[in-house]
């Protein structure tokens, strides 16, 4: 290829050397069209008649060549036109004749010393025959006296015959399962009566991987990139799960350091660019089970991408090295795409600083997230004494007449929902008769119960939870007529409900992720998604147990990671629940309490109650900071207005009630599907236009829930206003206008107003009623939270550290090597088996993590990740939350300095952030802070500001467009959506922050890292070390990163 005056002469020419059907498969059509696009390659395709028929001279020349085995393919052929020609080969040929038998694919692999199942070899020369070291029992085979006991599996040798075989225990009933290739929704099918195993022909025999019923599937574009996903294995139920479209379900997965150094491994040994193999994931191990060769993955236009560029730059490096192979910042083929809207939900904000100079490279995103838009909390309390509702209870308490009992699952609500039926009375008592009052409302809480228990058309635990606890109890005689025992005669049954994501939330969380993608990742543009591929970002997601917060996180990974379909895979595969950390504020009970009597005293007294520690300079220093002056006059007004909506609404349910009882039937309502409607992220038209609630709440659930506030917030007996119902008045108000709007409550805006005013005194004075008394339940509400952020600082800077140290000596040995390995194709990809293990071990380092696989990790030769910095490896950390700990976690970073032993500090929070955080008052759904570590490479290692922190935090939704009425707020009303706020800063511009400052001022709020339960031995490290003695060098280079960190302890690593 040669360049005259600019003008590009000739192209690279490229080979497809492949069978017509292979071609002809979408996968194949897409990345070759983009690698056309970019206009440096010409494309020729052989076909099969010159494949077949033509001798090898007259076959096109090409500069390189994509060829590999397919049924009928002459692979032979194919190798001596390559020894003729030599093009540059994607897939070398000849390795490629190891793929079809199995047992030299597990002796390659062992060679390579990758991590396979426990197996053996049965070979037979003929059908049939008879083998000595070959024995069947009932229960097991042996072979050559390695025994492997029921479950096992049976393969053929042969690696294109499909017919695999799963023998299953006398125990378990006995029989096989044979796995085949799909065949329509098929993909096994189960034979009770087969208990022998095959004879006609030579097998391997493996032991049976218990994995969670899911098959993992990785696919890589040489040894630095790898896709993968998991489908639900065949050997759960041999029925494949399709999507709408027909396709198979497939879930997105991240790969462990150590199941992408194994990926790296699998490309290099059988010097396959473009391979696919098979992992399964057991007890916290992964085993390589299957080499496929040549695979694209199907169905994912981000694959295809990046593929086509990855292709790309292997063909610029190897044919013309002295082009760049940078990619352009728009990919040839979205060139004349429509723009899309990317992030039409998320403002910008000021908070973005970005790196100092050329020399900071950004190293860790720690994020801390609240949930997205949710429909109001709700709960029931009732007091039963219903035969079946008390047998109910001993039913699933193990009959323990004093013990309660939680209903969650499907079928214990179930359960309850039959009962509750049974109960309800057929006609409403006060129209025909004159029931007592307490009466009625035990029927019409009844009929809610019903309703909540039939709401959404199916069950999910994560949205209703039912408590039964008894209360009063009786001597009875036993039923053996022995004596007497207990039994409960009054129980009190607690529903809670509601808080479930909306369509808003879930658009909220994916389009928040995508602002992410596109922003928190400095001059990498789409970088994070190749990042991310490439092995160099270490992604963890963590989330609370309310399955608002999970599916927020699910959704918010959708958008970071640029995933396709479902949330309920995604968040199976990606999301770590952890209670301990996210949930939960039993620590800090008392001193709300406390904040919240206090707080009564202020608001009911009228005091403006200004406190001595106050200051005009200083407004969020004094006691209930953030109240209206008039708050005591503001209640009254609250109540007014709340009976005046509860009135509508009862009205609204009055009507629906009565078209229930003459149809009979809920045929009038067009029905609501909670499990389609997981996946939506755009409103229900049809409840819409039909004047119905939005989601799935009827109007005898929306008055429930609007009678529930007007009963509570006043006592009209005692005449006592209950401050703790204001938040609750507030999130019903803001629920309505933004989904019911089309309902037209009169007295709803003014209502907002005024529930807007005092929730915003309220709310933060809950977590503490001054600074101080913030401080402290803020960092007993977040203390394990807390604890972890000084952990993943500290383990990214240690493993910064080691390998700027990797990285000096590197570069001192470095010079000779790199002449070499630029040679040719074999020097760069497919180094053989020994070199491999030598040159990986400068490429080690160790990431010391508390997290769940705690596996040693690896960083990758980032040759072929062609994004600005090479040698990065970043960390991000997302932990999903509720409002309870954004407001702790806001109020440690602002407030620390108050703290005895850090007096005469300065805060971490600049005082003009310190202002902005005291006149922002809510902290609404998806509120977020972000602490970005960067490392400024030009500076010792040992210098304090080599590491520096930037913090900002955003308010969440906007409420603006439900106080406004221009176009932008029309059209967000219609969709039901809020906008969120971009970051803002919360350091002054030019300050620096470093990350030893940021230690010293968090530690004494934050749990420990040795109180942090001690890792386990890492449960792959022994097996995967123990395969080669020349494996061993790599360990003598992992100790010396241990030396930065004499102070901290081995837990929490």
């Amino acid at each position: 290829m040669e360049e005259e005056g600019g003008v590009v002469e000739k192209k690279i020419t490229i080979g497809v050397c492949v069978m017509e059907k292979k071609v002809l498969s979408a996968p194949m059509g897409r990345i070759l069209e983009r690698l056309q696009a970019f206009g440096e390659f010409e494309i020729i395709h052989f076909g099969d008649k010159v494949i077949l028929e033509d001798p090898i001279e007259s076959w096109p020349i090409c500069d390189c060549l994509i060829a590999f085995y397919s049924n009928g393919y002459p692979l032979e052929k194919a190798e001596a036109y390559a020894a003729l020609r030599k093009p540059y080969l994607v897939n070398e040929l000849e390795p490629q004749h190891l793929l079809h038998d199995r047992r030299k694919v597990y002796q390659h692999l062992e060679v390579y010393g990758i991590p396979v199942p426990r197996y053996a070899l049965v070979n037979r020369e003929f059908p049939y025959q008879e083998l000595d070291y070959f024995i069947e029992e009932e229960d097991f085979v042996e072979v050559h006296g390695n025994r492997f006991w029921k479950p096992f599996v049976e393969k053929p040798i042969d690696g294109d015959d499909h017919s695999i075989m799963i023998y299953y225990p006398s125990s378990a009933g006995g029989g096989m399962k044979a796995l085949f290739r799909k065949v329509g929704n098929r993909s096994s099918e189960f034979h009770p009566e087969v208990r022998r195993v095959r004879r006609e022909g030579s097998y391997i025999y493996e032991e049976f991987m218990p994995t969670g019923g899911t098959d993992v599937k990785v696919y890589t574009v040489g040894p630095e990139y790898a896709h993968a996903e998991a489908r639900k294995s065949p050997v759960v139920d041999g029925v494949v799960m399709r999507n709408p479209d027909g396709k198979e379900v497939r879930y997105p997965v991240l790969l462990t350091p150590n199941e992408k150094q194994m990926a790296r491994e699998v490309c290099i040994a059988f010097r396959q660019a473009v391979c696919g193999f098979d992992l399964l994931r057991c007890e916290g191990r992964s085993y390589v089970c299957d080499v496929n060769g040549w695979s694209f993955v199907k169905n994912s236009y981000k694959y295809y991408d990046d593929a086509a560029c990855v292709l790309r730059k292997m063909f610029l490096d190897a044919k013309a090295p002295h082009l760049s192979s940078v990619i352009p910042p728009t990919l040839p083929w979205k060139v004349n795409e429509p723009v899309q809207p990317s992030e039409g939900l998320t403002r910008q904000g000021s908070g973005i600083i970005g790196t100092f100079g050329q020399s900071e490279e950004l190293r860790c995103v720690i994020t801390v997230i609240r949930h997205g838009d949710r429909t109001p909390k709700q709960k029931v309390k009732l007091k039963v004494t219903e035969e079946k509702l008390l047998n109910l209870m001993l039913k699933y308490n193990g009959g323990r007449p004093r013990s309660e009992t939680k209903l969650k699952s499907a079928i214990q609500l179930q359960d309850l929902l039959d009962a509750t039926r049974m109960l309800v009375p057929r006609t409403r008592p006060g129209r025909e008769s004159d029931s007592e009052a307490e009466d009625i409302e035990h029927a019409e809480k009844l009929r809610q119960v019903k309703a909540v228990l039939e709401e959404g058309g199916h069950f999910s635990g994560i949205y209703r939870k039912v408590q039964l606890k008894p209360l009063k109890w009786v001597k009875v005689p036993k039923s053996n007529g022995e004596g007497e025992e207990e039994r409960p005669v009054e129980a009190l049954m607690v529903l809670k409900y509601g808080g479930v994501l909306t369509h808003a939330g879930r658009k909220q969380a994916e389009e928040l992720g995508r602002y992410f993608r596109n922003n928190m990742y400095p001059g990498e543009g789409t970088g994070l998604l190749r990042l991310h591929s490439t092995y160099r970002h270490d992604l963890k997601i963590y989330s609370s147990d309310e399955g608002r917060v999970q599916m927020s996180a699910a959704a918010f990974a959708k958008g970071l990671l640029d995933l396709e379909g479902q949330l309920t895979p995604i968040l199976v595969s990606l999301v770590s629940k952890d209670s301990s950390m996210l949930d939960g504020l039993d620590n800090a009970s008392i001193e709300m309490e406390e904040a919240k009597a206090r707080l009564n005293e202020i608001i009911t007294s009228g005091s403006k109650a200004a406190n001595s520690n106050g200051s005009s300079e200083f407004p969020w220093m004094t006691d209930g900071a953030g109240l209206p002056p008039n708050a005591s006059d503001l209640l009254p007004k609250l109540v007014k207005l709340t009976k005046k909506v509860t009135e509508q609404v009862r009205l609204l349910a009055k009507d629906e009630d009565e078209e229930l009882t003459e149809t009979s039937s809920y045929n009038v309502i067009p029905p609501y599907d909670q499990a389609k409607a997981l996946g939506k992220t755009n409103i229900d038209v049809d409840r819409i236009a039909a004047g119905l609630p939005c989601g799935s709440e009827g109007f005898l659930l929306m008055y429930a829930r609007w009678r529930k506030l007007e009963r509570d917030l006043y006592n009209e007996r005692k005449e006592r206003f209950d401050i703790t119902q204001i938040p609750d008045v507030y999130d019903s108000c803001k629920y309505d206008l933004l989904h019911n709007a089309h309902l037209n409550l009169e007295g709803l805006d003014e209502l907002f107003k005024v529930a807007q005013l005092l929730a915003d005194g309220v709310i933060p004075n809950e977590y503490g009623i001054n600074p101080k008394q913030k401080l402290k339940i803020g960092s007993k509400i977040a203390r394990r939270l807390l604890g972890k952020i000084l952990i993943d600082l500290r383990n990214t800077r240690e493993e910064a550290i080691s390998v700027a140290e990797l990285k000096s000596n590197q570069d001192q040995h470095s010079t000779s090597a790199k002449s070499e390995e630029d040679a040719d194709y074999q020097s760069k990809f497919f180094i053989k088996n020994e070199d491999t293990r030598r040159t990986s071990t400068s490429e080690i380092s160790i990431d010391q993590d508390d997290d769940d696989d705690k596996e040693t990790k690896y960083r990758l030769d980032p040759k072929y990740a062609n994004v600005k910095t090479p040698e990065r490896h970043v960390r991000t950390r997302l932990y999903f939350t509720s409002e309870s700990h954004i407001h702790s976690l806001v109020n440690v970073l602002r407030y620390c300095n108050l703290d005895e032993s850090l007096q005469g500090e300065d805060s971490l929070v600049c005082h003009s952030a310190l202002e902005r955080l005291h006149n922002t008052k809510e902290l609404d759904y998806m509120s977020y802070i972000v602490l970005r570590m960067f490392e400024n490479t030009e500076v010792a290692l040992e210098d304090p500001k080599r590491f520096r922190i930037e913090m900002t935090y955003s308010r969440g939704a906007d409420l603006s467009p439900l106080e406004k009425n221009d176009s932008e707020a029309t059209t967000l009303h219609q969709e039901h959506t809020l906008p969120i706020m971009g970051p803002e800063r919360l350091q002054e511009v030019g300050s620096y922050l470093t990350l030893e400052k940021m230690e010293k001022m968090i530690r004494p709020f934050a749990m420990p890292a040795e109180d942090f339960p001690p890792p386990a031995t890492p449960a792959g490290f022994s097996g995967y070390f123990s395969k080669s003695a020349a494996v061993l060098e790599r360990l003598v280079n992992l100790w010396r990163f241990h030396k930065h960190d004499k102070h901290s302890s081995a837990n929490g690593k």
